[in-house]
């Protein structure tokens, strides 16, 4: 990353998305490029607010959480809010997620208590068809 301003094109090699998701993110005012005519640049902010929403994003964040958060980052004197609003937010998604995972833990031991019991059926259905397919 470059310590002037990036295009739309290295914006994309950097960080791995496509020319639509960053438009899509400055429509929806979380990224601010300067415009030259049709072309996009990129300031170091910019970059630095596309890793947050990226991070953001990969942890379960809304959007408008994220851009909540982004939002008190440019407010003066605001380090402290931001962090303890992250903070908690950070808290409550990763109590969503332990409660998801154990659920689908839970689930995937249902499932393959039921294939287990079922998989005598299973072969006996198998064998049949075969037989009747030769």
């Amino acid at each position: 990353m470059t310590d002037t301003q990036m295009t739309i094109r290295e914006m994309c090699d950097t960080f791995s998305v496509t020319p639509r998701a960053l438009r899509f993110y400055e429509t929806k005012e979380l990224i601010f490029p300067k415009r030259e005519g049709t072309k996009r640049l990129y300031s170091r902010r910019d970059c630095v607010r596309l890793k947050l929403l990226l991070r953001g994003k990969r942890f379960g964040f809304s959007l408008e959480d994220i851009r909540q958060l982004l939002d008190m980052y440019d407010l003066e004197g605001s380090e402290r809010t931001q962090f303890m609003q992250t903070y908690t937010l950070a808290q409550d998604r990763l109590a969503q997620m332990e409660q998801q995972r154990d659920e689908l833990i839970e689930a995937i031991a249902e499932l393959k208590n039921e294939l287990a019991d079922n998989a005598e059926q299973f072969t006996v259905y198998a064998a049949a068809d075969k037989k009747s397919a030769a």
